[in-house]
């Protein structure tokens, strides 16, 4: 069972992040039976990993699709994104032959320092070369790059992946929890739902930020 604290001030326990994943893990299988699940990374018996305890690990999901802001834009004209309610406005999570595109890897990992979960990612181009910031903030949809230029809640930065010891791109944490008690304290259920629902309340914000929308059965569903 999780905590009820994660409802009071926006952050999560480490051995909650676990619970948490597990669950959102459960419920994108359920509701995005189309797409590749999000697979927990067991790193609990790793070289040192092991004595930080058994929520040692993170959630990934590989290769999720993205077409160029520029062949969007051919598609739709210049229909606002607001007009496509789909889950997955500007990606698609299967393998693609097409070269007007990028993939995406995604990981949810949890920080120590901020008591909150971290959505890491990188990108790569058709021919494998790993995409730079610039590139990435330039085929992020607009509202997202106007939303990430001018918000105080989070940025793109760079930083070493805590489990694999690389350079990857991270939204920064540091105004999560601040953004997630709001977001749980306004949401009608108990205290023990809004905790279980907190990794699907957190990823309806920070996903979208790709354009990545989760379902409406999925937001609203308790079980």
């Amino acid at each position: 069972m999780v905590s009820n604290n994660a409802t009071c001030d926006g952050s999560l326990s480490s051995t909650d992040f676990q619970i948490v994943a597990n669950a959102f893990a459960e419920k994108w299988k359920k509701f995005n039976s189309d797409f590749p699940e999000w697979l927990w990374i067991d790193c609990s018996n790793r070289l040192g990993f092991a004595a930080h305890g058994v929520s040692d690990g993170y959630l990934s999901v590989q290769n999720v699709f993205f077409k160029v802001q520029s062949s969007l834009k051919e598609e739709h004209g210049e229909c606002s994104s607001n007009d496509y309610e789909e889950p997955f406005d500007n990606a698609t999570l299967v393998q693609s032959t097409s070269d007007d595109g990028h993939w995406y890897d995604f990981h949810i990992v949890y920080s120590s320092s901020y008591n909150v979960p971290v959505l890491y990612f990188r990108a790569h181009s058709s021919d494998g070369q790993l995409l730079n910031q610039d590139e990435i903030e330039k085929n992020l949809p607009t509202e997202s790059a106007k939303v990430l230029t001018e918000s105080k809640w989070t940025f793109i930065t760079q930083q070493e992946h805590p489990y694999l010891n690389r350079p990857w791109y991270t939204l920064h944490p540091c105004g999560t929890s601040e953004w997630m008690k709001l977001l749980l304290a306004g949401e009608n259920s108990t205290a023990e739902n809004r905790a279980e629902q907190y990794l699907i309340s957190w990823f309806s914000v920070v996903g979208q930020v790709f354009g990545l929308k989760l379902p409406l059965d999925m937001v609203k569903s308790d079980g």
